[in-house]
């Protein structure tokens, strides 16, 4: 039974299936302890010489990615360790399947990162991406998202989305275009905003209308503006001022 590593502390006695990465590899002579690695944590995984694939697990390095098999126990007394959600219970391995090796990474990933170059991180970007803090600022992200869309249904709204291939309205910054095929020397533009799109809603009916719009303009790039960005778009009909206070600050 294939389980996520902080589900493991659910399965004491159970014999369970853990995919991941090699986190750390920590060879004490005649015990191996490799902690995997999952989006969910860390489980430490134990390999002793009475194995077949103890061999196998000698070779094991960080960031291999590897399927177990094994049995959940609690971990011997004053061994635990309080830093980790699985750190009362370990994984002694009965089966090892290397699913992919893995070269020494062209930049570390164990650290926040502010210190590496940017360009070494955007160019092994699915590296980068593994960071700890990159990781927990996309979850969040996902959360924020989640929030917003489960607090608006509530409001009554009804998450429309608009096209993104669409005619030139000029706003505040140049638009980005794309030429189209069918007809040769015309383009369509990327939208600044749904303005038009959400006004049309208002006048079909809908009332209360909302979405997380990409947004994309062709402007000088600054420290803190891109060329595209996400923003919390809505509009609705038939309220006053304070309405819309009122929902925004909710």
């Amino acid at each position: 039974m294939r389980v996520h590593v902080n589900d493991v502390v659910k399965h004491e006695g159970d014999e369970i299936e853990l995919y991941g990465w090699v986190n750390t590899r920590r060879d004490h002579g005649k015990i191996i302890f490799i902690d995997i690695r999952d989006r969910e944590g860390v489980a430490q995984l134990v390999f002793t010489p009475d194995t077949e694939f103890y061999g196998e697990a000698e070779k094991l390095r960080p960031e291999w990615v590897i399927n177990v098999k094994g049995r959940v126990r609690r971990r011997p007394k004053g061994m635990e360790n309080p830093a980790i959600t699985t750190g009362n219970f370990e994984v002694g391995v009965m089966s090892l399947k290397i699913l992919n090796p893995s070269l020494a990474l062209p930049l570390p990933i164990d650290i926040d990162g502010y210190d590496v170059d940017e360009n070494v991180r955007l160019k092994y970007r699915y590296l980068d991406l593994r960071r700890p803090r990159l990781q927990k600022n996309i979850k969040l992200r996902h959360e924020v998202s989640q929030f917003i869309r489960n607090y608006l249904s509530e409001q009554g709204f009804i998450e429309v989305e608009t096209p993104l291939l669409t005619k030139s309205t000029p706003e505040g910054s140049r638009d980005f275009i794309v030429p189209s095929r069918l007809q040769p020397g015309k383009f369509y533009a990327l939208p600044q905003s749904p303005q038009q799109y959400k006004q049309l809603l208002m006048v079909a009916g809908f009332e209360r209308y909302f979405q997380l719009a990409r947004a994309l303009r062709d402007e000088d790039l600054r420290a803190d503006r891109g060329f595209e960005h996400t923003q919390v778009d809505l509009e609705m009909s038939f309220v006053e001022q304070r309405d819309v206070m009122n929902l925004v600050e909710g």
